[in-house]
């Protein structure tokens, strides 16, 4: 009986939406129901909040297109080896291609043995939102730090391509 009794209990919300059929609406239901909301939270002004999104996003209209240039297999083949033929130095291509594949194995060893690790996770986590914070604090707050951002990157652009 007390197994029921839990059992009912964790039973997963409903969200009551207005019974409107049309494509805002409809857009509004899956809002909501990818938001989870539980029946104390629901309120009229969240179904207001819902339908001004839906609204809004239904002003967006993308038009999909069609053309007649269609890629077979073959011919993403051919256009690759005619790639692979133009190349000169197969060997450092294949090395690369090796060394990327390897460097990403690795990476994803040493991530997953950082996540096993009990609490470093958090921590590294909390480290990058105070890293965040400090970043949006100091380039993206204020607008002339904004621009001193914005000179940093360009200078960083220039002394890579190689302008002075």
């Amino acid at each position: 009986m007390a197994a029921a009794a839990t059992s009912t209990s964790m039973a997963a919300p409903a969200v009551l939406l207005p019974p409107r059929t049309t494509g805002a609406s409809a857009m509004a239901s899956r809002l909501s129901s990818s938001l989870c909301l539980s029946p104390l939270s629901f309120s009229s002004s969240s179904v207001k909040l819902l339908h001004t999104v839906s609204r809004k996003s239904s002003a967006f209209r993308i038009r999909a297109s069609y053309t007649e240039e269609s890629s077979s297999p073959d011919q993403l083949l051919t256009d690759l080896k005619e790639k692979w033929d133009a190349v000169e130095n197969k060997s450092t291509v294949i090395l690369y291609g090796g060394g990327a594949i390897v460097a990403i194995w690795l990476t994803s060893v040493v991530i997953g043995a950082v996540n096993s690790v009990p609490l470093l996770p958090k921590i590294l986590e909390l480290v990058g939102l105070g890293y965040t914070g400090w970043f949006v604090y100091r380039y993206l707050l204020f607008k002339s730090s904004r621009k001193e951002l914005e000179d940093e990157i360009e200078n960083l652009k220039k002394k890579i391509a190689g302008a002075n």
